[in-house]
């Protein structure tokens, strides 16, 4: 499976962008995935129903993922909650192909991984479904995977029960990128220390153009 290679902005769900955003900051001070339990995002409440909590154990040749979260919102496209249920086994082998190696990249490379794939609801409207994976470890090993995903539908409403396995129609993928570039985050509006600023505008006769360095 190919994967692009992406920078932040990627990510199309404002949500998702600020999960990403507080992720990076983290990641910018030891250029590592940090651990989970420093990752304290704002309104974290707000996106509990939308997130997937997972441990990792890379002790196996394909590394196991448990889920820890029960009773969110995405669990009803699945049809059922799967607290303490192996992710490939909660996929079933019809689904696990499409969606696992997703989750391998994000572990194997450390770094957060985002999707979209379509599928259909059980009327047959198109959903985008956007996943954004974050991974968090532990002594140099991934050990915790935070999955984030939206379901969007530019038809309006949309029905998410069984989305994932209401139908025949499997996911058709529509972007798989690792996000590996511009690996820091810019507060918007602001100008970072260091940055050069050239006033561009004509000068008068004599007087030549300024270049200031902002520190």
């Amino acid at each position: 499976m190919d994967f692009a290679s992406a920078a932040p902005s990627v990510v199309k769900s404002i949500r998702q962008r600020d999960l990403l955003n507080t992720w990076l900051r983290l990641y910018a001070s030891q250029q590592i995935a940090p651990a989970v339990w420093e990752y304290q995002p704002a309104r974290l409440e707000e996106e509990l129903s939308d997130l997937i909590y997972y441990t990792v154990d890379t002790s196996t040749p394909a590394p196991r993922l448990t889920i820890q979260s029960e009773g969110t919102r995405i669990s009803r496209a699945y049809g059922h909650t799967g607290k303490g249920v192996l992710l490939d086994d909660y996929l079933g082998p019809r689904l696990a192909p499409f969606v696992m190696p997703v989750y391998y990249e994000c572990v194997a490379r450390g770094l957060p991984v985002y999707s979209v794939a379509d599928v259909d609801d059980i009327y047959g409207r198109i959903v985008a479904y956007e996943r954004l994976l974050l991974p968090f470890q532990t002594g140099g090993q991934v050990c915790h995977v935070i999955a984030s995903v939206k379901t969007f539908c530019e038809d309006g409403g949309f029905e998410i029960k069984n989305l994932m396995r209401g139908n025949d129609a499997l996911p058709r993928p529509k972007l798989r990128a690792v996000i590996d570039r511009d690996l820091f985050h810019r507060a918007p509006g602001r100008i970072a220390t260091a940055d050069v600023v050239e006033f561009a505008d004509q000068p008068a006769p004599g007087v030549t153009n300024e270049i200031i360095e902002l520190n």
